[in-house]
């Protein structure tokens, strides 16, 4: 039953990729990897939200990884983003490829912080 649970939310977290990616990529119509970014940085803000609502909210381990595992591993995409920094790189875009490494990195990170501190914020007033 878990597998299940982690491919259905795998199924609709590659889909809200492609379609969050694909929309972001038409609207700044640009080579640089923004599609990519915006989604792996929500992906990362959605994680450090997440985790302590649900812990909180007591949700069971099969939902926690059916969205963790399933939706937001497959929603996010290491992958991608390492393969387009290579390509900035190679294509001697060196300014670009670090602003894309760079902001990647620490927005990422600042997304968990600032899920995380939502998810607190959410909780408190609850409370």
């Amino acid at each position: 039953m878990l597998i299940a649970m982690i491919a259905l939310g795998g199924a609709f977290g590659a889909v809200a990729r492609y379609g969050l990616s694909g929309w972001v990529q038409g609207m700044t119509a640009t080579t640089f990897p923004s599609g990519t970014l915006v989604v792996n940085v929500l992906g990362s803000f959605l994680l450090g939200l997440s985790l302590p609502l649900f812990e909180s909210l007591a949700w069971s381990a099969e939902s926690r990884t059916m969205v963790t595992m399933g939706f937001l591993g497959a929603f996010t995409t290491y992958s991608t983003f390492s393969y387009e920094a290579v390509v900035l790189l190679e294509g001697g875009e060196w300014a670009r490829g670090g602003i894309y490494l760079g902001g990647s990195l620490l927005l990422g990170l600042a997304s968990v912080v600032a899920g995380m501190a939502t998810a607190s914020f959410l909780l408190q007033a609850r409370g």
